[in-house]
């Protein structure tokens, strides 16, 4: 296991999940669904994912979680901050073979605490899976979205990615397809700022 410290946040930490996240990741993207879901947001279930779509992504170690050290726990669980999956796996509903799957690397289950929104943090961990992605030798950062929340398109044209398509499937609230260039930073994010966010220290 290895982690990287965001350098514009003292207090929040960027690391690999383990076993023990387990919690607080599920109540964390239940948080989350639910908040979609009062907006009329139905790309994930209501009431989160269960156990056994979060687990496989933290045993093969590409699922992430932004530990608040300053936070306190929630019961007996302690959310994190934010939490991002970033892998290879291309969705093959969504990403043609003209698309090069094997070309990207791939946001899931990406969300950040309410506590924690507008803070930036959701640009700057895209930032960051960007340099994943230019470490690999790869050339694009992708991710789908909800077809009809164009809020949430607005938001990622504005961090820098770019829309190839929407794929309109009646099984799958998912299907507006973006992708990010790997060496582009948010432009969304001030000069100083994004230096700032693209330089993480490894222990």
């Amino acid at each position: 296991m290895y982690s990287h410290t965001l350098q514009q946040a003292g207090s929040l930490t960027l690391r690999n999940a383990t076993p023990d996240d387990l919690p607080g990741v599920l109540a964390l993207l239940a948080e989350t669904a639910g908040w979609l879901h009062t907006r009329g947001i139905r790309q994930w279930p209501a009431d989160g994912f269960p156990a056994a779509r979060i687990e496989p992504l933290i045993a093969e170690g590409t699922m992430y979680v932004l530990d608040d050290e300053d936070a306190r726990q929630e019961g007996e669980i302690r959310v994190p901050a934010a939490t991002m999956a970033l892998d290879d796996h291309a969705d093959p509903e969504f990403w043609r073979r003209a698309d090069h799957p094997e070309s990207g690397l791939y946001v899931h289950k990406l969300a950040v605490k309410r506590a924690f929104a507008g803070s930036g943090l959701g640009g700057a961990l895209l930032d960051w899976a960007a340099l994943r992605v230019a470490a690999t030798g790869r050339r694009w950062l992708r991710l789908d979205c909800s077809k009809n929340n164009p809020g949430l398109q607005g938001y990622y044209r504005k961090l820098g990615f770019r829309h190839v398509r929407t794929v309109d499937l009646p099984h799958r609230a998912s299907g507006a397809l973006f992708q990010r260039a790997a060496d582009l930073a948010s432009p969304a994010l001030p000069h100083a700022r994004r230096r700032r966010s693209a330089h993480v220290a490894t222990h």
